[in-house]
């Protein structure tokens, strides 16, 4: 079991983009999908909020946003990837990297949501979202928002990276 006070987050910089690389393909065995997304975004300078989480100087956890839109209008950030090294799987690592995340200024003045496992999630104050509607979920089964005061009815946009595995 790892100690919190051995863990340091910080920003992701262009130095910790080849480990953050390396995690997410450990992260997320047989996808290639992660990796790929996290890459493009960087290479085509989007705007994203990141931050990584880094015990005996290596990179454990990685936390991602990037802009929601509608039509092309800014909404919102998306959090997408987060991830764990599977050796630090549930020790509460990535519980702890979202909370530090959520509580960060630019984070915390915007409408985050998230495409993911709702019971995780709901724990950090995310709510299934009504409105709007995710295309990668079109039902929003497992789509959450926190902050969200949408009432009106629209397919939420993704930076264009997203859709290259569509």
């Amino acid at each position: 079991m790892i100690e919190y006070k051995t863990m340091k987050i910080r920003k992701l910089t262009s130095e910790n983009y080849a480990k953050v690389s390396a995690l997410l393909r450990q992260a997320f065995p047989g996808s290639t999908y992660e990796v790929q997304l996290v890459e493009k975004l960087h290479k085509n300078d989007k705007t994203m909020h990141e931050w990584v989480c880094i015990h005996t100087n290596r990179v454990i956890a990685y936390i991602a946003f990037s802009n929601a839109y509608n039509g092309s209008d800014v909404c919102g950030l998306h959090l997408a990837p987060m991830a764990v090294k599977p050796e630090f799987q549930k020790q509460g690592i990535g519980s702890e990297l979202l909370r530090f995340a959520l509580r960060q200024a630019v984070i915390k003045e915007n409408t985050i949501f998230v495409l993911g496992d709702p019971i995780f999630y709901q724990k950090f104050g995310f709510d299934l979202c009504a409105t709007p509607i995710c295309p990668f979920d079109k039902k929003n089964a497992h789509f959450l928002s926190i902050r969200n005061k949408t009432n009106s009815r629209f397919t939420v946009g993704y930076e264009s990276e997203f859709n290259f595995g569509a």
